[in-house]
């Protein structure tokens, strides 16, 4: 089982979760992170330290977060790790709670 970055991420990219990890294996793209799922040790750190709560368990995403599995293996394997915070969207709490974001992730 494996952690998976959700919609609620998108334009919002805290990276809170990012300093937790001890396996270092989120991965960041322009505006969303991602969990390399053959990386992740299961440990749930990264899920508390989510201001987004954008960070569930594979076995309890909320419903319509599925496509969110594929699209963290397919875009853990293109985008480059990232080990500590860097640069954060200026309008991410704007952001945060919206629905219907996956339309803006860009890849």
């Amino acid at each position: 089982m494996t952690f998976v970055v959700t919609e609620n991420c998108i334009k919002c990219k805290y990276q809170d979760c990012v300093e937790v990890c001890p396996v270092d294996c989120f991965y960041e793209g322009p505006n969303f992170l991602v969990i390399n799922p053959d990386e992740c040790i299961d440990c749930a750190l990264c899920e508390p330290e989510c201001p987004a709560n954008a960070i569930f368990s594979e076995d309890e995403l909320p419903e319509g977060q599925e496509v969110f599995i594929e699209l963290n293996a397919e875009l853990a394997e293109k985008w480059p790790n990232i080990t500590q915070i860097g640069d954060q969207p200026e309008d991410r709490e704007e952001w945060n709670g919206k629905p219907d974001k996956l339309q803006y992730l860009e890849k």
